[in-house]
């Protein structure tokens, strides 16, 4: 049986960049994955911010980048928007992970494609993982398996997560402007948003999140005819499922680490994960690094991995009220927030905050009673720097 230090499973965003961390700092690794091309099937949006790339040390090469992007605009029920400018890119998502992969391989990494983890068993200080290709052993496990996390499944570690379901097309001939486009439009996008994500020639991803999965194509249909993009020529529809609960109980234990989605590290107002599974890959390498070298793998020792995350990502409790109250208001209600807000929201003093508060209290305060001041919250800790996207 082939034993390794870390075995990551999953080969996402999380699972290739602790792969590729751990396999940087001299650990025996193996990244498992169980499709046979990595970072197939794309199910997500495929954004991510500059700063995301500064944190964890990367270049993109040319290839897997799909458009360049000055930041987002908030797209309210009557056509408002409202510009948070921060540089950034849109993917193309699968290059994007082979590229990681790649850097995990040159860096001694093993990587095992179409090779599903169907099993983990502890014995003594190390796992036995039963996979679609044998039997193999190692002494730390990096969960990195997506929404339906393997460990949290087999091992009982973690309740089911609460889950938000998302749909979109890619199109062609779509009209940009250089901006992540995200519409808060509640009657086709019920506890959620829409979206209008420009990529090269032309082409844009346009999907949406929505509580109510059963009405998430309807939804989207409507969406594009509203928008006149119904006679545009489709690519190909994709998506999936994003946890939306917050990090899980238990983001370790013996020998036993969960990132990215697997740990429910998403970001809550707009469901954004990628910077976040980056990180917390780096992370969990780094703990592994630490626990191998002290001949240490307990829970005990592991924690560190929990103390780094908790002390280095936003509290979901504050962000999760603002975006219930964000969620709850009315077109109408929403509209009236637009009149209130500059059209540059990047960066708001501290006078023109007061300017604000002032016009919600004395003007429209049944909007401060509507959670106006844990909205805007939100917005703020959605920000890039905040690991927002």
């Amino acid at each position: 049986m082939e034993e390794f230090d870390v075995a990551v499973i999953g080969g996402g965003p999380a699972g290739t960049s602790a792969a590729y961390h751990s396999a940087k700092l001299g650990l025996k690794t193996a990244l498992f994955e169980e499709h046979q091309t990595i970072g197939e099937p794309v199910h997500c949006g495929e954004c991510l911010s500059s700063m995301a790339l500064t944190r964890v040390g990367l270049d993109l090469p040319a290839h897997t980048i799909a458009a360049e992007v000055d930041g987002v605009a908030v797209v309210f029920p009557n056509g408002s928007r409202k510009l948070v400018r921060e540089k950034g890119y849109v993917l193309h998502k699968h290059k994007f992970e082979q590229f990681i992969a790649a850097l995990a391989a040159d860096s001694g990494a093993t990587v095992k494609l179409d090779c599903m983890v169907r099993d983990l068993k502890r014995n003594n200080d190390s796992w036995t993982l039963e996979t679609k290709q044998g039997q193999f052993s190692s002494k730390i496990v990096i969960d990195a398996s997506g929404p339906n996390a393997l460990s949290s499944r087999r091992l009982g570690l973690n309740k089911p997560f609460s889950l938000i379901n998302g749909l979109q097309y890619e199109l062609e001939d779509v009209p940009q402007e250089g901006y992540l486009d995200f519409y808060l439009w509640p009657r086709l996008a019920p506890h959620g948003y829409l979206w209008m994500i420009p990529k090269e020639g032309g082409n844009a991803n346009v999907g949406l999140v929505t509580t109510e999965p059963a009405k998430t194509k309807p939804y989207l249909d409507q969406f594009v005819k509203e928008l006149g993009w119904e006679a545009k020529k489709r690519v190909r529809i994709f998506g999936g499922s994003i946890p939306c609960s917050g990090p899980v109980e238990k983001t370790y234990s013996d020998g036993l680490m969960l990132i990215g989605d697997a740990a429910g590290f998403t970001s809550p107002l707009f469901e954004g994960g990628t910077q976040l599974s980056l990180v917390s890959g780096r992370m969990a390498s780094d703990v592994a690094k630490e626990a191998l070298a002290a001949n240490d793998t307990s829970a005990r020792k592991l924690s560190k991995y929990e103390k780094l995350w908790q002390a280095e990502f936003p509290v979901y409790e504050k962000i999760i009220g603002g975006k219930d109250a964000l969620y709850n208001l009315t077109d109408s209600e929403l509209n009236e927030m637009a009149e209130i807000l500059p059209d540059d929201i990047s960066h708001i003093n501290p006078l023109a905050k007061l300017g604000i508060g002032a016009k919600v209290l004395f003007g429209k305060r049944h909007l401060w009673h509507k959670g106006f001041a844990g909205i805007m919250a939100s917005f703020g800790y959605s920000r890039a720097k905040y690991y927002g996207w």
